[in-house]
């Protein structure tokens, strides 16, 4: 009878660790799994393709992502405070279009145009906030109204064509100027051998990492995303604060317009109309790096990364342009299929159960002690 009574402890007595370590799994996986996605990518290609190994399709990845990731920066920022910007996109295309009127159509220098595209981001940032905090429109319905203005006035500043040197203007005249050689090399140059804009990229990441996690003002973002209603009471300045979120959005948006205006060398109307949907994209897939489950920077960050390895990797393969999409939001949704889905309450106990199955296959098996009965002899 005590054998038969140990025997039946036993499984009990062991299944104090398995749930120990079903519990480490789902934390390393919440915490690490989009970070082993992106390793795993860059190694597969890594070993596969000899191309993808060198210094230069490296730093042209960086390259490629800086304009995406300089505008994830700004809707991370705005998703600090609850809301969400949609009109990165169109920001950074109007700056592609001021950059151009300025120096070609007016004749100016790149100072100039640097100092006029910035100055158009903050204008649009502003009348986001007007928007959002003045009139209590939605944030997502504000943007996504500037976003079809901006573009229709930028289609309306260059008569829907777009701007290049030497061009024939609506008055018949020629345009009298040219991208100049140093407002170029924003994209075009190197600094120590990298480009100036992963550069800049690395610069801004690095700013907007510091203002969010190490200052007053960052912090009070996130307290106003958190809860809105309990910081105004609080004291804090819950407009001023969703404000300037939304006018550093705009500035963002337009310095990577200045990198995709240098990047085309002309003033192109469909500029920066599809950089909306990755700026968002890494952005949000930003929020599942390291379990943090909320906006942060350097998750922005290595969520752009993700998408240069992803397609430089398949451009280097040869996949069809068309079918690269696809690719791309498989392995998002995968990698964010490692954090949010375990995060989820009702989904633990079932993670837990099979880590417990799985630890549990592959323990060796031990021979169980019989008891014999006296009355019938049977074992």
């Amino acid at each position: 009878m005590t054998t038969t009574q140990s025997s039946e402890a036993a499984p009990k007595a062991t299944a104090a660790p398995a749930v120990s370590a079903a519990v480490l799994v789902r934390n390393a996986v919440i915490k690490y799994g989009f970070i082993f996605v992106t390793v795993a990518l860059f190694l597969y290609f890594a070993l596969s393709e000899g191309s993808f190994r060198e210094s230069a399709t490296l730093l042209d990845t960086l390259r490629y992502v800086s304009v995406a990731a300089i505008l994830g920066l700004g809707v991370t920022l705005t998703m600090a405070v609850g809301g969400m910007d949609m009109s990165v996109g169109a920001v950074a295309g109007l700056g592609v279009t001021v950059a151009a009127k300025t120096m070609v159509t007016y004749n100016q220098v790149g100072t100039v145009a640097i100092l006029a595209v910035i100055a158009a981001g903050a204008l649009a940032g502003l009348l986001n906030a007007l928007l959002i905090v003045v009139m209590k429109i939605p944030d997502m319905l504000a943007t996504l109204g500037t976003m079809f203005v901006i573009q229709g006035t930028k289609l309306i500043l260059v008569d829907g064509q777009s701007i290049s040197a030497g061009m024939t203007q609506s008055d018949g005249t020629t345009a009298p100027g040219k991208f100049t050689a140093g407002f170029l090399r924003i994209d075009r140059g190197t600094l120590l051998g990298i480009p100036i804009s992963v550069v800049i990229f690395g610069a801004l990441t690095v700013v907007a990492w510091v203002f969010l996690a190490r200052t007053r003002w960052g912090r009070v973002l996130y307290a106003i995303g958190a809860n809105p209603e309990a910081s105004r009471l609080a004291g804090i300045r819950v407009g001023a604060y969703r404000a300037l979120a939304y006018v550093l959005s705009g500035v963002l948006a337009s310095m990577g317009g200045l990198i995709l205006a240098s990047r085309i060398g002309q003033g192109d109307v469909s500029a920066g109309t599809s950089q909306l949907l990755e700026a968002v994209a890494v952005a949000l897939v930003g929020t599942s790096v390291l379990g943090r489950g909320r906006p942060n920077v350097w998750g922005t960050a290595l969520g752009a990364v993700l998408i240069g390895i992803i397609t430089t990797g398949l451009t280097i393969k040869g996949l069809p342009y068309y079918t690269q999409d696809v690719v791309e939001g498989a392995v998002l949704i995968l990698a964010l299929v490692f954090s949010f889905p375990v995060q989820a309450p009702h989904r633990i106990r079932k993670f837990e159960e099979f880590v417990r199955w799985a630890t549990a296959s592959w323990r060796p098996t031990t021979s169980r002690p019989t008891c014999t009965s006296a009355a019938t002899g049977r074992t």
